[in-house]
């Protein structure tokens, strides 16, 4: 069982390498389940369901979010609408949308795909961990196989998530902070984790954002609008095999694709 994943899709220039990409990607690593991370498609702030749908349509079978979940208001009603959407699962109960789910894959494996996020840096939310916990025994009986998107700041916190998770969780990927980690490796208990699997965005950019607009804003110390750069993309992922019968990864490995007009 293979999982394809992408990080951060930020902005319009990410998204369409994202979409442009996807079959290619596809017939190179022939992935089973598809799954992008798509909190920043919208001008590097939110999503909307146009381009929701737009992922779906051209090759995610599940979009995750992150702390930008709520900036574009259309997108409110339709994450109860739309199953293959997920929100972060630690917010309070009575948010709007859903944070885990079971889907089935093109192979006809059941995977339970949960999105979370950090507190660490962040929103004070409900705890991940133990979360997390709930979310594992919901999946039990129904899917062997799970995946986390754990959508966080710091490291350490991402890194004992990993940890928690280990041996109970297929694979635990970390987004939100755009600049993929060299730290992917399967974990002593079975888990395929890594740190964060970067993004889908401008290359020449800080974390996707134009370079003087942000350097600006660190010496000033003035509010200023982020605005997403241009130029090429670099396109930023992950690949994972999961032993369907187990539930335990066997690889996982990075991928990075640069310069994409």
């Amino acid at each position: 069982m293979r999982i394809l994943m992408l990080g951060d899709v930020v902005g319009k220039v990410g998204r369409e390498a994202a979409e442009t990409m996807l079959p290619t990607l596809k017939e190179m690593y022939s992935p089973d389940f598809t799954i992008v991370n798509g909190e920043n498609a919208a001008a590097g702030l939110g999503i909307t369901p146009e381009i929701a749908k737009s992922l779906l349509r051209n090759g995610a079978d599940v979009i995750t979010l992150g702390n930008h979940t709520w900036n574009r208001r259309d997108i409110v009603p339709y994450l109860d609408q739309e199953p293959r959407i997920l929100r972060p699962a630690n917010y309070p109960p009575g948010t709007p949308g859903c944070g885990y789910r079971v889907y089935t894959a093109q192979n006809g494996v059941r995977v339970g795909v949960a999105n979370m996020m950090g507190r660490v840096f962040m929103e004070a939310l409900d705890d991940p961990f133990r979360t997390a916990d709930k979310i594992l025994e919901s999946f039990r009986g129904q899917a062997k196989i799970s995946f986390f998107d754990f959508h966080g700041e710091a490291t350490s916190e991402k890194t004992a998530f990993g940890y928690y998770l280990d041996g109970r969780a297929s694979v635990v990927v970390g987004t939100h902070t755009h600049v993929q980690t060299a730290d992917e490796r399967i974990l002593p208990k079975g888990t395929a984790y890594i740190t964060d699997v970067g993004m889908v965005g401008p290359q020449d950019s800080i974390i996707g954002m134009n370079a003087e607009i942000v350097v600006q804003k660190f010496i000033t110390q003035m509010p200023n609008r982020f605005e997403v750069a241009e130029g090429g993309v670099v396109l930023c992922g992950i690949v994972a095999d999961v032993d369907p019968d187990t539930g335990h990864a066997t690889q996982i490995q990075r991928v990075q694709i640069r310069d994409i007009h």
